[in-house]
């Protein structure tokens, strides 16, 4: 048996939401067995529960979050057993079943356990999953980005950050926006080359002056919706658009002749639809960026297992600035 976190119908987090002993995760062939240090709550977590946009229960029992981190305990048939103590970040638990890392002991495949280098801690490689994975395939869907220009927009937030390092780490100038002082200093902290605060100045005035006319190569794009007007202004001819969410208005209209007349691409990037080879090589660049010590994390806020209800609420509410985890053990 284990502690765990799990709901059986979609509602409101504290009034669905259950603490409780329950049986441990199957392992499978190919699969690891992982002690849980840390869970990491994201945005689609609480869309899930919720059921946002017409989302249902895929699962009877769901114990929630995707993300997390903790040492391989136990190994299943083809798995070498070298694995057993290796300290590891993981992506994707619900998918298969809905049996999540917000429990003391989560099963996945050995592929979606990432070995977590000793300079990380459990807390930061619970970050890295969603965010770190979404900002990696927005910034090299296309390819090399040095000698790039790159906008990032929300670039305080959970995937703005990961995207400011990585694209630093190709060697591309970033620009970001952020709506306030304290969201601008976190930008500067991560590496960005220039910020600006899209509550106070006009974005794509900045951007002509910074760029001395010519513009921006890709975007990487918290709310399509919201920014296209701007992003239809500063991009090249044969520029891109990687957008990962619309949250202002989920069925935006698209002057598509705007779009053809510069040639311009747009990528819908959601994670969980990614390819294999886009995870791994997320993985393996993001293991890179690890061991080089050039990513920096920001944690917003913890919170012990008791207060899990507490920590989607935090989610909910936006105001989070970074990643919100769930310290699950010792």
């Amino acid at each position: 048996m284990m502690r765990a976190a799990w709901y059986e119908q979609l509602g409101a987090a504290k009034t669905v939401l259950t603490i409780s002993e329950v049986d441990l995760p199957e392992l499978g062939s190919g699969q690891v067995r992982v002690k849980v240090v840390t869970s990491g709550v994201n945005p689609s977590d609480v869309k899930q529960r919720i059921g946002w946009g017409g989302l249902t229960m895929r699962f009877p029992r769901v114990i929630p979050h995707n993300d997390g981190s903790g040492v391989i305990v136990e190994v299943g048939e083809g798995v070498s057993r070298d694995r057993i103590g290796e300290r590891v970040w993981i992506y994707e638990a619900t998918l298969p079943k809905g049996l999540g890392t917000a429990a003391e002991f989560v099963t996945v495949l050995s592929e979606n356990a990432i070995a977590l280098p000793d300079s990380t801690s459990f807390a930061e490689g619970a970050c890295l999953g969603v965010p770190a994975m979404t900002a990696h395939h927005c910034v090299f869907k296309d390819g090399d980005v040095t000698g790039k220009t790159i906008l990032v927009t929300g670039g305080a937030g959970a995937v703005g950050t990961y995207a400011i390092q990585l694209a630093k780490w190709g060697n591309a100038t970033v620009i970001t926006t952020v709506s306030s002082e304290k969201k601008a200093e976190i930008a500067k902290a991560m590496g960005a080359d220039h910020v600006i605060n899209y509550k106070t100045e006009d974005v794509s005035a900045v951007v002509k002056q910074i760029t001395n006319g010519k513009g921006i190569d890709r975007v990487i794009e918290v709310d399509f919706a919201a920014n296209l007007e701007t992003n239809l202004k500063i991009l090249k001819r044969d520029g891109v658009i990687a957008t990962y969410a619309t949250d202002s208005q989920a069925t935006p209209q698209v002057p598509i002749y705007s779009l053809i007349y510069k040639n311009l691409t747009v990528h819908y990037v959601l994670v969980y639809a990614m390819s294999k080879f886009a995870h791994e090589q997320a993985a393996i660049d993001i293991t890179t960026c690890l061991q080089a010590g050039v990513l920096k994390h920001q944690i917003a806020e913890r919170f012990p297992l008791d207060r899990i209800a507490e920590a989607h609420e935090l989610m909910e509410s936006g105001t989070a600035i970074g990643n919100i985890i769930v310290e699950v053990s010792s």
